[in-house]
């Protein structure tokens, strides 16, 4: 099944003739990225967004995945708090973060004439709050993945088999997705978070996020990681507060992709993922 899956997706891109994808180095969009450059060379560009809501080690890995994979990239700035609809952290904050950045990339491709802008969305977002998907569906963005019915494992799985360098990379989302909606997002809040989570990074947690409730940081684990993250409680606690946060909790649930999700109603946390994930590059 998986090797059909992936012949209908390279017959896809290579019937799009040209294509434009939206690439933040993560697992989806690199496949895609990856896949479309084999299809169709010099026809594909990769595009990786740079702005204050995206980790600096993430546009890091990204830059340096796209070298060795001989993707040929472009970077552009976005600026998505000089919208006040997106700092003011809404529950469709995201549309505004994709309406902004598909915009850009649809001008970009028009002015490269490139007919296609693609996007990483997997069959795993389908039933997800992503707002996002809508300003997708404005500007016409096509997501091959999620059209052939790749899920998120098989994502995974391809990726391995390929080879590529991004197959168990763990998930991320844009820094925004920290704050509980209705909490104003600021340059100095994602700050603070992206240097506690680089703090915790150096500590060697590998999947968890630092959500942010006001002076208290509330610390997401993958549960396997849980039992090390309390081990190293008395560091964790002076990396957290050494960023800016006063009080340090960790999570009993664990990580939770799309946890802020919750106070929406409708689906348990667990069965979501943030709108903002890496590979619709917010």
């Amino acid at each position: 099944m998986l090797p059909l899956k992936y012949d209908r997706l390279r017959n896809r891109i290579k019937n799009l003739g040209s294509a434009l994808v939206a690439y933040s180095g993560g697992v989806d969009s690199t496949l895609l990225a990856f896949t479309s450059t084999v299809v169709l060379g010099d026809g594909c560009l990769a595009v990786l967004a740079i702005s204050d809501v995206h980790p600096q080690h993430e546009i890091d890995d990204a830059r340096t995945t796209a070298a060795d994979l001989n993707l040929k990239l472009l970077e552009v700035e976005t600026y998505e708090l000089t919208d006040p609809r997106f700092s003011a952290n809404p529950a469709d904050r995201c549309y505004y973060c994709k309406a902004e950045m598909f915009s850009l990339l649809r001008h970009v491709a028009d002015a490269r004439g490139i007919k296609w802008v693609l996007d990483g969305t997997n069959a795993d977002d389908a039933s997800d709050h992503r707002p996002g998907r809508r300003a997708a569906r404005e500007y016409g963005v096509v997501s091959p993945l999620l059209e052939v019915g790749l899920h998120k494992a098989e994502v995974r799985e391809l990726s391995e088999q390929l080879g590529l360098p991004t197959w168990d990379r763990p998930s991320a989302a844009c820094l925004a997705s920290r704050f509980p909606y209705g909490t104003p997002i600021t340059d100095e809040a994602l700050g603070r978070v992206a240097r506690a989570e680089e703090s915790l990074r150096s500590l060697g947690i590998r999947q968890f996020r630092v959500r942010a409730h006001g002076d208290v940081a509330r610390l997401e684990v993958e549960p396997e990681e849980m039992d090390r993250a309390w081990e190293l409680r008395d560091q964790v606690t002076a990396a957290v507060k050494a960023a800016g946060f006063m009080f340090v909790a960790q999570d009993l649930e664990g990580f939770r992709s799309g946890s802020m999700n919750a106070m929406l109603g409708g689906e348990p946390a667990e069965k979501r993922t943030e709108d903002c994930s890496d590979d619709e590059l917010a």
